[in-house]
């Protein structure tokens, strides 16, 4: 035994102690080698014991069992009985979720397999968690067959395997697809079929994420069943496409979830108008009212084109004039102090030569506190959101009594340089001490992507699909839970 492990530990030093002339490649032959030999030493010597392996200390054990990798360890956990219990421990199976498995990031993913397993809309847990084991969520999480996700957006829609880094392609939303005045069903029917068809994968092969527009606001009987309504079309054609379970979730509450919270404020510009959206616990409060601002990307993009158009600034598409918007304007932290700075700078659009902007730049982006520049008669941002959390304040929920204080922005204008840290100044003018006390506004975690990424946050989660999504088989059940989620 003690040759085994005068070898073990050779191998071990000899892979963890790299030359000034190796390289990265070398490194890694190297830790595969080392790898293979201990491993066969386990197999072939150890049976149902390590011994004088049991002699090293935890920690070098630990990076011993590190660098077999999961799958190796697994193994020898059924081999090695005196190995259990280290290669049960959370520790070592973090490690492998950091290092094979943390995309987009293992704060996502520990967010996820904390929160989320559980279901949606998420339960009242009383009380402590149950124990988590991480070797379990490991093997759950490479069991998952991901998903498709189609973030139906409000510009455009982003699409996906929920495995993949990013969305891999984008069309137009299904609100806007095709016929508008074909049938929702003929619509939605078409717009799916298309999707599927540029992933180039089979419908019945994969569960399906999609996420809603914030619509029919109210939390009105008419609202409702338009929301059922919709809900009904997309059921209907999805499964009727042999896909094999779908899970919808509105595109406030991915927001959320991408940046890893399940409560607070959405606000999120979408294209034609700007939704404040109060969720506690992954659900859409609606009875404390879904702010609506007819302030949205469109008008900002029309009233930068305006302003050019007075310059004598003349462009080709509106393509060009959202492109500079993009790259060019900025939210200021003090309007009136900002007028009287030297702003100009310069963009060069792809086709249509170099622009240069001035006051415009800030101007375009202070319509969203100020509406009236731009001739909309409607309250500020700041103001819409500092009356949604009174609402919220007022209703006193159980609870974190704080959970409104959270504000998520959400959207491609939502990216604007100098609207987090304008919005929470405001903020805090506008609002009593107790209410301004604790806000935190969070910029798009993922910019225009953030609802797709929060989706895929849920798509890989150990559990999916599980609790939320509906399957074909239920589709002609009334779900109040899934109801919950519109």
């Amino acid at each position: 035994m003690s040759i085994v492990l005068r070898k073990a530990w050779e191998l071990f030093f000899t892979s963890t102690t790299p030359t000034p002339s190796s390289s990265s490649s070398s490194s890694s032959r190297s830790n595969f080698t080392y790898s293979k030999h201990l491993s066969e030493l386990c197999f072939s010597s150890f049976s149902s014991d390590i011994g004088e392996l049991e002699q090293l200390p935890f920690d070098i054990l630990m990076q011993i069992l590190k660098l077999l990798g999961p799958k190796e360890v697994a193994k020898l956990s059924i081999i090695c009985k005196s190995l259990r219990y280290l290669v049960k421990d959370n520790r070592l199976w973090v490690h492998f979720l950091q290092t094979h498995q943390s995309h987009p990031s293992w704060d996502s993913l520990f967010f996820a397999e904390t929160t989320l397993i559980y279901g949606f809309p998420l339960p009242s847990l009383n009380g402590q968690r149950p124990q988590l084991s991480f070797m379990q969520i490991y093997g759950q999480r490479e069991q998952v067959p991901g998903a498709i996700i189609i973030d139906g957006g409000s510009g455009y829609c982003k699409f996906g395997w929920s495995k993949y880094e990013c969305p891999s392609g984008r069309s137009a939303t299904f609100m806007e697809f095709g016929n508008i005045e074909a049938p929702m069903y003929t619509r939605l029917r078409h717009f799916f079929a298309t999707i599927y068809n540029r992933m180039q994968v089979k419908p019945n092969t994969q569960p399906v994420i999609i996420s809603t527009p914030i619509c029919h606001y109210e939390d009105t009987e008419a609202a409702k069943a338009s929301r059922r309504q919709l809900k009904d079309a997309i059921l209907s054609a999805l499964f009727d496409m042999n896909v094999p379970a779908v899970c919808a979730v509105n595109q406030a509450t991915l927001a959320l979830y991408a940046a890893k919270r399940t409560s607070g404020i959405v606000v999120n510009i979408g294209f034609q108008v700007t939704s404040v959206v109060p969720i506690l616990n992954g659900k859409v409060m609606r009875k404390f009212g879904v702010e609506v601002m007819g302030v949205g990307s469109l008008k900002l993009t029309g009233f930068l084109r305006e302003k050019m158009e007075l310059n004598n600034i003349r462009f080709e598409s509106l393509y060009t004039v959202r492109t500079l918007k993009e790259n060019l304007c900025y939210v200021a932290l003090d309007y009136e102090a900002e007028l009287l700075k030297d702003t100009q700078a310069s963009f060069e659009a792809t086709g249509e030569g170099q622009f240069s902007l001035s006051k415009e730049r800030f101007q375009t982006g202070e319509i969203i506190f100020q509406p009236h520049l731009a001739g909309v008669q409607a309250t500020g941002l700041h103001q819409t959101i500092a009356r949604c959390m009174n609402r919220c304040h007022s209703a006193e929920l159980s609870g974190d009594s704080d959970w409104y204080k959270t504000v998520v922005l959400c959207g491609g204008t939502a990216c604007l340089p100098g609207l987090t840290e304008r919005l929470e100044k405001e903020l805090r003018v506008l609002l009593p001490s107790y209410l301004s006390n604790g806000i935190r506004v969070i910029p798009p975690p993922y910019g225009a992507d953030t609802p797709w990424f929060g989706a895929k946050i849920l798509g890989n989660v150990s559990t999916f699909p599980g609790p939320g999504c509906v399957k074909k088989k239920q589709s002609h059940q009334k779900s109040t839970r899934f109801n919950l989620l519109w």
